[in-house]
């Protein structure tokens, strides 16, 4: 006997599929003008006598945003000290290279002279370790700078956005949970998860590589009056909440990081607040390209008055291994932020090309005018050659 393949029930003659109750499904969209895309729609008609005219509008728009921008950042005073080969010269003040410094006048000022910024190096053997690299600076501040006045470090060839970099952190025990060396080691952490079976508090690789020199207030040389900077408020408002006090019972269930053994030892003697550490907190927001700088101090009340100041930095940080450097920076800001021309540039570029594509596009339509929809133009009304 022959086999025949049967009809399912839930099908009709034609094929279609059949509901429960005999009905056939279909797949059409509902006839609404949306799903049948009926909507209204307008096309415009690009024309020389409309395009042309919003080139140059463009270009009246563009240009004076950028001029603005350009004249908010000209505004702002920015000095640069590059203070990475600090640790190669003499205990004797010496004059920096014009390579490894920069002062960025606001406009007003830019004929104002400047001595050269000096540098000098101490290696102490005594003291805390951290604080036996001494490099001192001196520079001049060749105006009074209003306030707000900021200190920031500044470091390149250093890749913080790399994909391991960025996810080498474990939230959870920032925010005070009693992770164990088991779960940091399967977790995002590597490799720095555990040392001799404890736990690393903070793990990862961000925390592990945080910037550990250390800069102290400057000091008018005339006068010896110090310029207080501080670190409160460097940090955003509500960036404390992400730490808290470690979960764990006691010291000695936890390990500290390799490169925080020279500040705390092998061993803690009291867990650190990184809630209270607005250092900690600024470098674990990872930048995002290989030249980056980060808020160290600020001064939001005081005039920074002008004169020679000195300043020390305890030096601990390698950037040579990667062919980095690291800078101190000191800058105004304006209602633009920080200072960058960048962005007026652009504007400015822009409108610039706006101008001189609709210049262009004039000059094209007025030598050699085109009918829209001249049918004679077409390749099949062409006369054959």
């Amino acid at each position: 006997m022959g086999l025949f393949a049967r009809k399912r029930k839930d099908a009709a003659a034609d094929g279609t599929e059949q509901t429960e109750v005999g009905k056939a499904k279909n797949k059409k969209p509902a006839a609404t003008a949306f799903k049948q895309q009926r909507l209204k729609a307008w096309q415009p008609i690009l024309t020389p006598r409309t395009v042309l005219p919003t080139l140059f509008i463009m270009g009246l728009i563009f240009a004076p945003i950028g001029g603005v921008l350009i004249w908010g950042s000209n505004k702002i005073t920015e000095f640069t000290l590059d203070y990475t080969e600090c640790d190669t010269q003499s205990s004797t003040l010496t004059d920096m290279p014009s390579s490894k410094f920069s002062y960025s006048l606001a406009s007003g000022h830019s004929s104002t002279s400047i001595s050269n910024p000096q540098w000098s190096y101490t290696n102490s053997t005594t003291g805390n370790v951290w604080e036996r690299q001494v490099c001192t600076l001196e520079f001049d501040v060749p105006y009074d700078l209003d306030p707000s006045v900021f200190l920031y470090y500044k470091l390149t060839n250093y890749y913080q956005n790399h994909r391991r970099y960025v996810q080498s952190v474990d939230t959870d025990q920032l925010h005070g949970s009693a992770q164990s060396a088991s779960t940091l080691n399967s977790g995002n952490c590597k490799p720095i998860t555990s040392i001799g079976g404890l736990p690393v508090y903070p793990c990862g690789l961000i925390a592990n590589s945080v910037f550990n020199d250390t800069f102290n207030t400057p000091t008018l040389i005339s006068t010896s009056q110090v310029y207080n900077f501080t670190s409160n408020g460097i940090t955003w408002s509500n960036e404390h909440k992400k730490y808290l006090d470690a979960g764990y019972k006691n010291v000695s269930q936890v390990a500290v990081p390799p490169n925080w053994v020279e500040r705390y030892g092998s061993t803690y003697t009291e867990f650190p607040k990184l809630y209270d550490d607005p250092h900690f907190m600024v470098w674990m927001r990872t930048a995002g390209l290989p030249t980056f700088r980060k808020l160290f101090f600020r001064n939001v009340e005081e005039t920074m008055a002008q004169g020679r100041y000195r300043i020390e930095i305890y030096m601990n940080y390698p950037v040579k291994q990667f062919n980095g450097t690291k800078s101190m920076v000191i800058s105004t800001v304006s209602w633009i932020g920080g200072k960058n021309s960048f962005l007026g540039w652009a504007y400015v570029a822009a409108a610039a090309l706006f101008a001189l594509l609709g210049l262009l596009g004039t000059v094209r339509h007025l030598m050699k005018p085109r009918r829209l929809g001249d049918m004679s133009l077409l390749s099949w009304n062409q006369p054959k050659k």
